[in-house]
């Protein structure tokens, strides 16, 4: 669907991805990690896995143009947000990642629309992650939970896309 215009279903996604970015970056700064089985997962992460999904939407929704500023935007929001060192590390991997699932998504998204927010967000999430455990943490402690927690809202994310798909093409009306 891509119906690049300002109506309610393109401002509620741009409102989610804003306000994904804040609770992410919120999530990272005041909430502890989250233990599951031996990996220690960020909570911010959680949140910032669903971002991804999000701006596929708003790329799609309202163009290119808007998206890239609402990376930027959302590059700034992540400054205001958390710590010094976490506002910086999420600044710095949130504008580049954001930016390669964004030039990935924009070449794929003709194809296949649930498979190139699959790939964008596969890209954009390991490219965080590599940037953003190690400038935030100072380690890469929690490398392997923070790739697990955006992986699972990924994947839930794209499921309920892929639903969503599957119901409109059964019933077109």
């Amino acid at each position: 669907m891509n119906t690049r215009g300002w109506n309610l279903p393109a401002v509620a996604i741009l409102a989610s991805y804003s306000a994904t970015i804040a609770a992410a970056n919120w999530a990272s700064t005041v909430l502890p990690a989250v233990a599951i089985a031996d990996l220690q997962i960020p909570a911010g992460a959680f949140f910032a896995g669903l971002a991804f999904t999000l701006r596929a939407g708003v790329q799609e929704f309202l163009g290119t143009r808007p998206a890239l500023v609402a990376i930027a935007a959302g590059a700034a929001l992540s400054g205001l947000i958390a710590s010094p060192r976490m506002a910086l590390a999420s600044a710095v991997a949130f504008a580049i990642s954001e930016l390669a699932a964004f030039v990935l998504y924009a070449a794929m998204r003709h194809r296949n629309r649930v498979a190139a927010i699959g790939l964008s967000n596969t890209l954009g999430l390991l490219v965080d992650s590599l940037l953003f455990v190690p400038l935030a943490f100072g380690s890469l402690t929690y490398l392997g939970g923070q790739i697990v927690g955006k992986v699972a809202t990924t994947v839930l994310a794209i499921g309920v896309l892929a639903i969503v798909r599957a119901r409109r093409r059964a019933d077109p009306a």
